[in-house]
């Protein structure tokens, strides 16, 4: 069966409701605060800390980044960000040695985070435009409140169409898996 002609009966068998009935992805969903995104609190490290601290705790809670501040806690101000990326492009595509490296080596300086009052369209053009998968949320005084992730974008999405998202069949030629992708 061609793409076109299966495009068209998963629309017949899937998406048969009224228009007036569904949901619409519409500007006032990308208007809505920060604060409707699923997250976690994130993982925050001093400067000092050692990269494989961060990498084991990245490791443990099944998280993409860590955040530093000025004194390893939430309390103190955002100044750098360390993710999967810079373990593989600033470590061991390096040849480096993560155990005596601090992370003020190895994070992303003057990292700028969105403000809790952000809203979710802020949060994907910073994604989009900065080509980044982790965004930091702070308060006004730089403090670090929450990380965003892609994923968590995601999330919310598909909690917001269900029925168009998860009633999808798989597409030809793929294969079910339930395993999951990097950290």
């Amino acid at each position: 069966m061609p793409p076109e002609e299966f495009d068209d009966l998963v629309d017949e068998v899937y998406f048969q409701e009224r228009r007036e009935d569904r949901k619409a992805f519409d500007s006032e969903l990308l208007r809505r605060p920060l604060s409707v995104l699923p997250s976690r609190r994130p993982i925050v490290l001093a400067p000092e800390s050692s990269a494989t601290t961060a990498m084991r705790e990245m490791q443990r809670q099944h998280r993409g980044c860590v955040l530093i501040s000025e004194d390893g806690t939430q309390q103190s101000a955002l100044v750098g960000i360390f993710t999967e990326r810079d373990v593989l492009l600033k470590i061991v595509g390096k040849g480096r040695n993560p155990v005596e490296l601090p992370l003020s080596e190895v994070m992303s300086r003057e990292v700028e985070g969105l403000h809790v009052d952000a809203s979710v369209a802020w949060v994907l053009n910073y994604m989009s435009t900065g080509g980044f998968r982790h965004v930091p949320v702070v308060e006004s005084d730089g403090r670090p409140v929450k990380v965003l992730s892609v994923r968590d974008v995601v999330d919310f999405l598909v909690d917001h169409f269900p029925r168009e998202i998860n009633n999808l069949p798989l597409a030809p030629g793929v294969r079910a898996t339930r395993a999951r992708e990097g950290a």
